[in-house]
Formats: C-alpha cells, structure tokens, sequence
C-alpha cells in the first residue's frame, strides 16, 4: 500500500501551508526561508524515487527505509542523516508489544519520515509540533525533537505500564489462590521487556550521536531539549533491566514456591501413609488364618478395634504435633 503523503512548510518559524502536492517540495526548497517536512506510509522503492532525487538521499538509505526490520540507528551520509527508530505500546491484554517502525531523512531544511505502517501516530506528532510552534524557528531540529521525544515517551510510557503489571503479578504471586495463568503472563512480561530492551537501548547511541557538535544539527537554543531526550532515553533503558530482573526473579521465587508447595504435599502424605501403615499392619496380622491371641472371641475383635483407633489417633496427634501433616 502507498498511502497518500503528508506533507507541510514553515517560512521563517511559521506554519503556511500543509498537505500540498509532494511535488511542490522542490519549489519550497528552493527558497531559503522555508522547512519543509514530507511523510510517506508505506513507500516502495519507486514511490521514494522522485523524492530521493531531489534530496540527494544516499540509495543505501533508501534501501534501509523500505527494506524494515533495521535496528534503531543513526547514519551519517554525505549531506543528510538517516534515522530509523520504533514507537511501541502495549496490547490489548496489557502484557504483549507492539512495534511500529519508523525512519526519517534529515536534511538542513527536510525532514522526511518514512512509515512502515499507520500504527505510528501521526496526528500526536504533529500536536506535539503545534504544541511547540514557539521552537519552529529553529526549523529541522525542533521537527526532529518532536519525533524523537514522542517516540521516547511512548517508550517510556511502555516501561511504566509493565511495570504496573509487574506488580499485578507480584501481588498474584503472593496469594493465597494463584491464578493459572501467572506463568503464561509471566512469561510474556518477560519477552516484552526483552522486546523493549532491543528497542530502546539502541536509542542512547542514536541521541547521543544527535548531541555531538560537528554534526552541526542542533543548534544550542536546542542542545537543551535533546538532552532532556537522552536523560528520558536513560531512564527507560535502566528502568526496562531493572524490571527484566524483576521478572526474573519473580520465576525464580515462583520455581522455589512450588518446591516447597509439593515438599508440605509430599511430607503431608508420608505423614498420611505412615498413621494408615500401622493400622493396615494390624489388620493384615489379624487377617492370617492362624490362630492368635483373641482368635474366634468376641474380645479379640474388641482388642483389634482398640489397638488400631489408639495408634491411629497416637500418630496422627504426634505428626499434628510436629506440623508434618
């Protein structure tokens, strides 16, 4: 699919015009005035073409924008930058993750971000830009701001919302009844966090990079911002191993708490098969068709009854005693 392009121009820090033909980029470009920003969902390599020759973008690039699949990452090329990144959110159950790729080309006075598909979302970046319109003047740096800090607060938001599940599952840990499905969710918290690791550790290298000062990208009013950015890349990468060992440990204490569980049932049932041993003794003793003390009188039978309810009731009050049963 090739979605319909978006596409908008700011002259001097202001807003004039948005979704006009994507062949017009050119004649805005052509004046030194203007910032001109370009989103396509789902582009092939002929529907990035026109584009990718009027910017001069680097075919290698192209190819990482359409290809999918690439890791969150900066690429320097001569005259523009390729950025690929992934927005993520939780599933509907509240345990699982959903990734939305996203690249963008950087120019001096372009941004150009490529969509692998519609689960990144678009209006919030552009409120997040309209939120900021005072930061306009500062043309691709504050359009790349606003990309970048939503992604990293939806990463954010990710980490806390599992964290909060985590919890969830700490406290159904420590119940009385757990529910069946603890290790199944345990499980996929796991895979999440490992998911939200590879997507956001890489995101330290890529704002990291943004900050350096010969790349000449962020002008100094913005140095500011991005390093808000990087503080929140920080957070969420030290907050996604904290949990991740959460988790783990949370199996862990799991794996020992059903250990225990089935040593109280296993010692419970030797207790049970030792108070019935001596009962089952007595009686296959009097069963032999032998004669024996009491044999044929009634208070042989009498004795028999006595001796197996007082050991009965001797063993069960001595492991009671002792909690083995």
């Amino acid at each position: 699919m090739d979605l319909k392009p978006r596409t908008r121009v700011w002259r001097n820090g202001r807003l004039e015009k948005e979704d006009f033909p994507a062949g017009q980029i050119s004649d805005y470009l052509a004046e030194s005035d203007t910032v001109v920003w370009l989103d396509l969902c789902a582009p092939d390599s002929e529907g990035l073409a026109l584009i990718s020759e009027e910017l001069g973008l680097s075919p290698l690039a192209v190819e990482d924008a359409v290809s999918g699949h690439e890791r969150p990452k900066l690429d320097r090329y001569d005259g523009h930058l390729f950025l690929n990144a992934y927005s993520v959110h939780l599933t509907d159950d509240g345990t699982g993750l959903d990734k939305h790729e996203i690249s963008a080309f950087i120019t001096e006075r372009a941004l150009v971000t490529v969509r692998m598909d519609e689960g990144f979302d678009l209006d919030a970046l552009l409120k997040r830009w309209d939120g900021s319109s005072d930061l306009a003047q500062y043309g691709v740096a504050y359009l790349l701001h606003g990309l970048l800090d939503l992604i990293v607060d939806g990463h954010f938001d990710a980490v806390q919302a599992l964290d909060d599940k985590i919890d969830d599952l700490e406290s159904d840990l420590f119940a009385d009844h757990i529910p069946p499905d603890t290790q199944q969710r345990s499980y996929r918290l796991r895979k999440s966090l490992a998911l939200l690791r590879r997507v956001v550790l890489p995101m330290r290298e890529v704002v990291n990079t943004l900050l350096r000062r010969d790349l000449e990208v962020i002008p100094a009013p913005m140095a500011p911002y991005f390093q808000d950015v990087y503080d929140h890349v920080l957070r969420a990468t030290e907050w996604t191993d904290s949990l991740r060992d959460m988790v783990t440990s949370l199996q862990e204490t799991r794996i020992a708490m059903q250990g225990n569980h089935l040593n109280l049932v296993m010692k419970k049932l030797t207790g049970w098969a030792a108070v019935i041993a001596v009962p089952t003794a007595i009686t296959g003793f009097y069963g032999e068709n032998v004669p024996y003390p009491g044999f044929g009188k009634h208070w042989g039978f009498v004795t028999s009854i006595v001796v197996l309810l007082v050991t009965g009731v001797a063993l069960y009050a001595v492991f009671r005693k002792r909690d083995w049963i």
